[in-house]
């Protein structure tokens, strides 16, 4: 498959699934690449989002320069218009009490869809609910009714949201329930791991429905899925 191929197919799965693929794809279990903290979905039932990741970081609480604010926020305009699409935008706020002003709002996720991107995630705050764009999901830590003086600081650097590590033009895949990097790697790989994972808890699930489930049932049940490898 072809990456936008891949991407279509991915995205018709919940990130919980996509994790336990991950573990198949790339042959070990990790406790590093994904969210460690609960966030807020703005549409949870919108389907998951995955894109290449736009970094950024802001900060809300600094009166700032107005001629500075503009050729910084129109630079990370730029810079989300160029390269791979579609994108998701990460946004690390870098202040002291990170989320006091919104960054996320109507005008913000209705350009952003604009320019391509699907959805942002960010351990600062968003606004406008009944008012952001109906496709865009946006992923917050929490709520603010203010913008105060919301600021892009730097963009295209490495930065850590929600306890996870994005760099630039990684793959992120994202939902109401959490985020994960897919490492570039291991995509080719994942329809494929994620058909296996589905095949070996569909033995255990079969069973664990059926009248006369037993944990005596059960031991033949989880070799029976072990058996499968392929």
């Amino acid at each position: 498959m072809d990456t936008t191929t891949v991407f279509e197919h991915l995205r018709q799965f919940d990130t919980p699934t996509i994790a336990n693929a991950l573990e198949i794809a790339r042959g070990s279990r990790s406790i590093t690449g994904f969210t460690r903290e609960t966030y807020l979905a703005a549409f949870p039932t919108l389907p998951s989002i995955i894109g290449y990741a736009k970094t950024a970081t802001i900060r809300c609480s600094t009166p700032y320069d107005p001629a500075v604010r503009r050729k910084n926020q129109l630079g990370y305009y730029e810079y989300l218009d160029r390269g791979n699409k579609p994108t998701i935008a990460i946004i690390q706020d870098i202040d002291t009490q990170p989320g006091l002003g919104a960054f996320w709002g109507e005008v913000n996720t209705t350009v952003h869809h604009g320019l391509g991107c699907l959805g942002a995630l960010t351990n600062g705050s968003m606004r406008d609910l009944d008012a952001m764009h109906p496709q865009f999901q946006c992923m917050a830590a929490s709520l603010s009714p203010s913008h105060a003086w919301v600021q892009v600081v730097d963009f295209g650097k490495p930065v850590e949201v929600m306890g996870m590590a994005v760099a630039d033009g990684d793959i992120v895949h994202a939902d109401r329930h959490g985020a994960i990097v897919i490492p570039a790697d291991v995509l080719d790989k994942m329809p494929a791991a994620i058909d296996l994972m589905t095949r070996k808890e569909k033995v255990i699930l079969d069973a664990a429905r059926k009248p006369g489930f037993t944990a005596s049932v059960l031991r033949d049940v989880f070799a029976a899925s072990d058996a499968i490898k392929s």
